[in-house]
This record gives C-alpha cells, structure tokens and sequence, in this order.
C-alpha cells in the first residue's frame, strides 16, 4: 500500500512497483541497508541487487540487515565505490535504480554525496535502465552540498530527451523548503 510518509519512502514504494521477481536493480548508496533489503525482497532469490557506498561501514551496516533478514545470497553484491562508477560493476541492464543522497545518518556528516560524482551516477544509471525501468533521486537540500545537487539535478532532469525519458520532480507541499525532495525518471518502453 502506497503511503505518503516522505520523500524517501515514495522513491522506494513507487520502485517497487517497478520490480518483478528475476529483476536487476541498483541501489547507489546503501547507507545502512534498507532500500537494498526492499530491492532484494522484490528481485527475490532469482534477481540481482547492486548496492554501492563508499564507505565501509555502510556495507558492513548493509550486509548486517541482509543476514538478520536471510537475504545475504548470491542476489545481493555489495561494493566498496563511488556510485558514479556502476558501469565498472554493473554486467546487465537494471529495471531499477534507488539513490538517497546525503550522508551515512550514524556517521561523519562531512562525508556527503558530492554534485560531480552524483551526477555521473545518475547519467551511468540512465544508460543501464532496461526500457521501462525507472530510477529515483531523493535529494536533501538542507545542508550546502545537498542544495548544490538539487540544482543541478533539476538542470539534468530538465535537459533530458523527452522522447526517451519521463522526469518527474516531487515536493510534499506541507514540508519546509529544505525537506527532502525527490525525483523520478522513466525510459520510455
């Protein structure tokens, strides 16, 4: 059941709708391992999860979720990288990719997803979206890094081929200006 909670919750309720089981998907900053264990929990035990983070103790966090949950198989990779590299780690086209900027919530705020490199990821996970597949961008635009990324995201969604992709930015009109934001791109069929 759909439920309007936050932006972070839409992203993941709204992808996986997206999902079947034997499905590939990405999730670009596994954090603590909870929108990988919602994507490995809708690809089931035939499909593949990618989950990125680029810092240990956010895997470690992950695969500690995965196990407690009986989901750490072969369906699930977890990789030590930036997510603007997932074409080095990816091998097939994805139905469904996740990213939640920001920081790791239990660590060093100072190390936040940065606008280059979110950028890069966004545009490698566009080229591995299998036709149909969607991808979501939640984007925390209340610290300084976080509203650098907003802008520059709205900019790429905007300049996307409307003949290829549907882009969608989402607010919660009853929200401060600085809670989360989210946005939702679709290759055509």
């Amino acid at each position: 059941m759909l439920l309007l909670r936050n932006a972070r919750y839409l992203s993941r309720d709204l992808l996986e709708g997206f999902l079947r089981p034997g499905d590939a998907a990405v999730d670009a900053t596994a954090g603590n391992g909870h929108d990988t264990l919602a994507l490995c929990q809708a690809v089931g035990p035939a499909g593949r999860v990618f989950a990125f983070d680029i810092q240990q103790d956010a895997l470690d966090a992950t695969r500690a979720l995965l196990a407690e949950n009986h989901v750490l198989d072969g369906r699930v990779r977890l990789i030590l990288d930036s997510h603007a590299n997932l074409e080095r780690h990816v091998d097939r086209p994805v139905r469904c990719v996740l990213f939640n900027l920001g920081w790791l919530p239990t660590g060093d705020h100072r190390l936040t997803t940065r606008t280059p490199s979110t950028l890069a990821a966004v545009g490698a996970a566009l080229r591995l979206l299998a036709p149909g597949g969607a991808l979501s961008v939640c984007c925390y635009p209340g610290h300084e890094e976080g509203a650098r990324e907003l802008a520059a995201l709205r900019d790429f969604a905007a300049g996307l081929d409307i003949r290829q992709f549907n882009a969608l930015e989402a607010r919660f009109a009853n929200q401060r200006e600085d809670s989360p934001k989210l946005f939702l791109i679709q290759r055509a069929p």
